[in-house]
C-alpha cells in the first residue's frame, strides 16, 4: 500500500490481498490539519490489522474528519473497487 492511500484490506483472495478502496489523500484537497488526521487513522487502521471491524472503524473516524464531499469521494472509489472484484 502506498502512503496516503486506503485499501478495503479485509478483501483478500488467498494469500494476496485485494486492495478495493485506494483513494490517494492528495485527490482529496484535504487542509493541513485534515491531512494530519487522516494519516494517523490510515496508521491505527494498519496498526490494528485487515479486518472488518477495523475497516469499519477506518471509515467511521474518516467520516468524522472529511467533509461531505470528500467522504463521499472515498465511498465511491471504495464502491467501484468492490465492483472490479465481484
Amino acid at each position: 500500500m502506498f502512503a496516503g492511500e486506503h485499501g478495503d484490506c479485509a478483501k483478500k483472495v488467498g494469500n494476496e490481498v485485494k486492495a478495493a478502496c485506494t483513494v490517494s489523500l492528495a485527490s482529496l484537497n484535504l487542509t493541513p490539519d485534515q491531512k494530519t488526521k487522516m494519516e494517523a487513522v490510515m496508521a491505527e487502521h494498519q496498526k490494528a490489522g485487515c479486518t472488518e471491524a477495523s475497516e469499519a472503524k477506518y471509515m467511521k473516524e474518516a467520516e468524522g474528519v472529511l467533509t461531505k464531499k470528500q467522504f463521499a469521494k472515498i465511498k465511491a472509489e471504495c464502491k467501484k473497487g468492490e465492483n472490479k472484484e465481484a
